[in-house]
């Protein structure tokens, strides 16, 4: 069709080959906007693929370089304090920690031999405590979360975060920690003379201990409870001060050790309830047991229950008198009432005591354990009262008087020899 015949006002559409128009630079404006738009998302999306594979990589390198630095005990880095995800899906969080090492279970588990029994130094209500040899040649305790444990997640995140930020010499050193799948690791330091429950209520290895040694364990507990309730830079309230959670290094020095559930407070006079209550029966105080009510007194109690344990090497919760059925406190309280609190004290001891040293642990464990939380000394002044030779003020009744009065806290479940916990439905 000849295109000059055509009608001025009659629209025409050619089709021709764009590169006739190329070659007399008439291809449009929009047609040569649009092949660069393509050019360029093309090249966009190669350098963001780009990206994210190299971006993989360091991610992958990361993990490796954490696991190096785990395998061989290092401190691990700030960055990397949320771990892998227990079984209830939450994670673990641990900050703040640089002075405290990172474990991997590979090398505990070549520490302990696999977790051998022969290696199995202790148990408690966390789970049990295992002997192991580092590359080096360090002893360590090596204490394992049990499957059947009551305590957890929370208990464990507890005791990092507490310790790990408490230094004295009468608590326990923790080195580091582990954490892998479900598996819930605290390395201690190892003492060598274990817990001193191991002492104290064992005829033989109780002969071991005389009084001087004795005595200079009492003072000991009681400036490492002074430094937790007063001078650390937590105020923390133990809440499961007993025998088996005092362990001995190589020179009898104590250690108080298992910081589970121990909680941080403000204020001499500061006072938590709570509806779960955790401890070791025989060692709570009343208010805690039947009420819920924690304090430093609670501490101040349990305390006054360890020195008159020592003293006699018998048992609290254990301990009846053939005569009269007391309890130990019982026991103690009628003997100081008719001036015979001597007799209280262990076989053992009669070749070795310093009487007038004797007498004054008793009544400071006296005063200690009475049945009113606000009657009890601050650990401030029971270290007073040990070091000083002045008069000492009398005590009251105390708690748990005789066996009988146990039915006070009947609603109390033992969880065999370690914790007990009172639940109140809601």
């Amino acid at each position: 069709m000849d295109i000059r015949e055509c009608d001025d006002h009659q629209q025409l559409y050619i089709r021709i080959a764009t590169s006739e128009l190329a070659a007399k630079g008439q291809l449009s404006f929009n047609k040569k906007n649009g092949v660069l738009l393509v050019l360029m998302l093309s090249i966009s999306s190669a350098a963001l693929f780009l990206s994210a594979v190299a971006y993989a990589c360091r991610k992958k390198m990361k993990k490796l370089h954490k696991k190096e630095r785990g395998s061989g005990g290092h401190t691990l880095d700030k960055d990397h304090r949320t771990h892998t995800p227990d079984k209830d899906h939450t994670t673990v969080q641990m900050e703040n920690l640089d002075e405290l090492s990172f474990f991997s279970l590979h090398k505990i588990v070549e520490a302990t031999n696999n977790f051998n029994i022969d290696n199995k130094i202790g148990e408690g209500g966390f789970g049990p405590v295992y002997k192991g040899v580092l590359e080096n040649g360090r002893v360590i305790a090596v204490k394992r979360l049990s499957e059947t444990s009551q305590q957890g997640l929370e208990e464990f995140q507890n005791e990092v975060i507490c310790i790990a930020k408490l230094q004295h010499r009468n608590l326990v050193k923790l080195l580091g920690f582990c954490i892998h799948g479900n598996e819930r690791i605290l390395i201690y330091e190892y003492m060598d003379n274990k817990s001193l429950d191991s002492f104290l209520f064992d005829e033989t290895k109780g002969l071991l201990l005389d009084w001087p040694q004795r005595f200079h364990i009492i003072h000991g507990i009681a400036r490492g409870i002074l430094y937790l309730h007063q001078d650390s830079r937590l105020q923390i309230i133990h809440r499961d001060l007993k025998a088996g959670n005092i362990l001995l290094d190589s020179e009898m020095n104590p250690k108080i050790s298992d910081f589970g559930l121990a909680r941080k407070f403000i204020g001499q006079d500061a006072m938590a309830k709570t509806k779960k209550v955790v401890g070791t029966y025989g060692y709570i105080s009343p208010e805690y047991a039947v009420h819920g009510r924690f304090s430093i007194k609670s501490d101040v109690f349990s305390f006054g229950v360890l020195v008159l344990e020592i003293v006699s090497g018998k048992k609290n919760r254990e301990f009846s008198h053939e005569a009269h059925n007391d309890n130990l406190l019982g026991h103690a309280w009628r003997l100081y009432k008719e001036g015979k609190s001597i007799e209280l004290i262990s076989a053992s001891l009669r070749n070795s005591c310093v009487v007038s040293e004797v007498l004054r642990s008793i009544h400071v464990g006296l005063l200690c354990v009475q049945h009113h939380a606000k009657d009890r000394p601050t650990m401030l002044s029971v270290v007073l009262m040990l070091v000083s030779e002045g008069a000492l003020p009398p005590p009251k009744q105390p708690a748990f008087f005789t066996e009988e009065c146990y039915s006070e806290v009947d609603n109390v479940s033992s969880l065999e020899d370690y914790t007990i916990t009172l639940l109140h439905g809601r």
